[in-house]
């Protein structure tokens, strides 16, 4: 796909008022998508819509919701299943918790999970019976680094995109023979809200990628067909080699007795 018109494509965006969801939204307009636009903040949304179809010439609706609650979410599911000419789902709408495990409730440890790992599975589900009727249908999930890293200390919200990214793959397994494209996109440390919204400076971060050159590098591994995608890191061959050493038990996993080294 390159920047030039695409006839009757549309892509949904969670998270999109804002941060990598509206950078998604801004080059997917450039590109000729139709764009339908999920966040909370009603006004934000307005006024990216209004920009986008000024400059770009695009049709955008606007779909206000908080997708940590469950009425809300439903909506978006009965609005995705009555739009099935929706070609591109991006799964964006993420948080992270302003404590550690230790200093969150329940609840707000409910939410981030509702958040980054329910509407996921949910909205995925929902648009696959619509998206397996393009040629071009797709998904797009918006994991991290965080999900490689239990060493980084953010239990819930690394769990939480180690389940986006074996959810991508496990769907490129089982859906790809449908014709169904499925992108997991790892950002590192990317200069966004979210440091704010989860109590952090991000002037104290160092190696923050911006947000646009984020999304660029996302869409040219989308371009390309990549399944994982992983903008930050600089050599290819390391997560080459990470795979195929992951890959190489697989099939020693099936035994009929526990390894040696548990045996009295």
């Amino acid at each position: 796909m390159s920047d030039s018109k695409v006839s009757h494509s549309v892509a949904l965006i969670t998270g999109a008022s804002s941060g990598i969801g509206a950078t998604y939204a801004d080059r997917l307009a450039k590109r000729g998508y139709d764009l339908i636009l999920v966040a909370r903040d009603v006004a934000r949304l307005d006024a990216l819509a209004e920009r986008l179809q000024q400059e770009y010439r695009t049709n955008v609706t606007v779909l206000p919701a908080d997708l940590t609650r469950a009425e809300d979410l439903v909506r978006v599911e009965d609005f995705i299943r009555a739009n099935p000419q929706i070609t591109l789902l991006i799964n964006n709408a993420g948080a992270s918790l302003k404590g550690g495990f230790e200093n969150s409730d329940a609840d707000a440890i409910e939410n981030l999970i509702t958040l980054n790992v329910t509407s996921v599975a949910r909205l995925s589900r929902v648009a696959l019976d619509g998206l397996l009727k393009h040629k071009d249908g797709a998904i797009i999930n918006i994991a991290s680094v965080m999900a490689l890293m239990p060493e980084a200390r953010a239990a819930v919200y690394s769990a939480t995109k180690a389940f986006v990214l074996t959810f991508s793959q496990t769907l490129q397994f089982e859906l790809e023979e449908r014709g169904l494209y499925v992108q997991a996109v790892l950002p590192a440390a990317t200069r966004t809200e979210i440091w704010e919204r989860s109590g952090k400076n991000i002037d104290e971060i160092s190696g923050v990628m911006e947000v646009g050159e984020l999304v660029d590098a996302a869409l040219l591994g989308f371009d390309r067909k990549e399944k994982i995608t992983i903008p930050p890191l600089q050599d290819e061959q390391q997560w080459i080699d990470f795979e195929a050493r992951r890959s190489v038990m697989v099939p020693v996993f099936s035994q009929s007795h526990p390894a040696p080294r548990y045996k009295s």
